[in-house]
């Protein structure tokens, strides 16, 4: 199935208006990207947290998404990450509630971090396709077993049932960035020789057996999406080809409904999702010591590459995606401007997400929406990646002031 071209009947849609995404509705198609808001200091609901997500709501986005909520805690990127469960449901119940008085919906990003977990800040070990040393740790991952698949498996199901019974909207799967179900689907990262490793088909495994047992338990409840790579941008990694197949055989399951097409990887090269300037020193100041040790090195300084900036760097990679499947998808990847917006929806895009811009500026969708602007004013510094590790949370360090709420 081939998704329809600019010469096609479909009406292109206003990015501004009334949409659905699966049995949801929305208020606009533009979407907040989950990036860590560094909020949950002991791995609770916050009001700080809740803040940080109404700021966004009440600006005018259709969608708000709560990032790196693990399914387990070895799951977690670090041990101040939220573990979906019983004690950290009514945190998650009290922050639904308040960004649904606002219009917007809230969606929550499922994940289990794999390698990328620390497995010394969480007191347990990481696992990953096959067994690698943690650049983060400095322990061996080991290689998760078919009883962890299992397991996890059964995780992402339980964590998906307290998303809903929180009252969340949406669950976005997490299978980028070199988190555990990434790691399955990288050929450098699963050097594995059984029936999950090898062919792209034995590798994506584990990424459909997820999709497919979620939307088995939440039925039509909520909305359920992934995020996906277009390239990993390290050789090894999930290249466009390859994320072109997997898309496919994602619709074909008929588990989603929609993909978020973004690319890079947290643990390889960050960087490349991120694009623009690489606050070297910033993140090197604000890593603990064993990790700044190691940025000091030769391999240290070439973590975090540099690439040029521009507006919607993913799109020639994901216009390759959009001709291959016809089921949603949400475009990412430096998306400031509404002329960006409108030509993504004619080029058959049907959400928008975005990340720094509305960290930047928060009411930047009803700006934009209203014609007092065009385009969102952040530079792409990227000085707010080190903010995560900040006592006040993953910022824009150009605003000045500690509040973040819409101006």
């Amino acid at each position: 199935m081939t998704a329809p071209d600019a010469d096609s009947a479909r009406a292109v849609p206003d990015v501004f208006a009334p949409a659905h995404l699966g049995p949801v509705p929305v208020r606009n198609r533009t979407v907040k990207a989950a990036t860590f808001e560094g909020a949950t200091p002991e791995g609770q609901v916050t009001q700080q947290l809740i803040d940080y997500h109404l700021a966004v709501a009440r600006g005018g986005i259709g969608i708000t998404t709560v990032a790196y909520l693990a399914v387990a805690p070895e799951g977690r990127t670090h041990r101040e990450v939220i573990v979906l469960g019983e004690d950290t449901l009514p945190g998650l119940a009290r922050m639904a509630e308040a960004i649904h008085e606002t219009g917007a919906r809230i969606a929550g990003q499922v994940g289990h971090a794999g390698p990328v977990a620390n497995g010394r800040s969480n007191g347990v070990k990481a696992i990953a396709a096959s067994r690698m040393p943690s650049p983060l740790s400095m322990q061996m991952i080991r290689s998760a077993t078919e009883a962890d698949l299992a397991r996890v498996t059964r995780a992402y199901v339980d964590g998906a049932r307290v998303l809903v019974r929180a009252g969340f909207d949406v669950l976005e799967l997490h299978m980028a960035h070199s988190y555990l179900i990434s790691s399955f689907l990288a050929p450098g990262l699963n050097r594995r020789k059984d029936g999950w490793g090898g062919p792209l088909e034995n590798r994506a495994k584990l990424a459909r057996q997820v999709a497919r047992a979620v939307r088995e338990e939440v039925g039509d409840a909520v909305a359920v999406t992934a995020k996906v790579s277009l390239s990993d941008g390290f050789k090894g990694g999930v290249t466009t080809a390859e994320a072109v197949e997997f898309a496919q055989m994602l619709e074909s399951d008929g588990t989603l409904d929609a993909l978020q097409l973004s690319g890079g990887s947290s643990l390889m090269n960050p960087m490349y999702l991120f694009r623009g300037e690489a606050p070297v020193k910033e993140f090197a100041a604000s890593m603990p010591w064993l990790v700044r040790t190691g940025m000091k090195t030769p391999v240290g300084r070439s973590f975090l590459k540099v690439y040029p900036y521009e507006e919607a760097y993913f799109l020639e990679k994901a216009q390759q995606v959009r001709a291959a499947v016809s089921m949603p998808l949400m475009l990412l990847g430096g998306i400031t401007t509404t002329e960006t917006m409108e030509r993504a929806m004619e080029l058959g895009f049907d959400f928008v997400a975005m990340g720094r811009a509305v960290l930047r500026e928060p009411d930047l969708v009803n700006k934009l929406a209203a014609g007092r602007a065009t385009s969102g004013v952040c530079v792409h510094c990227n000085r707010c990646m080190p903010t995560i590790y900040s006592d006040r949370g993953t910022h824009c360090p150009v605003i000045a002031g500690p509040d973040l709420a819409v101006r």
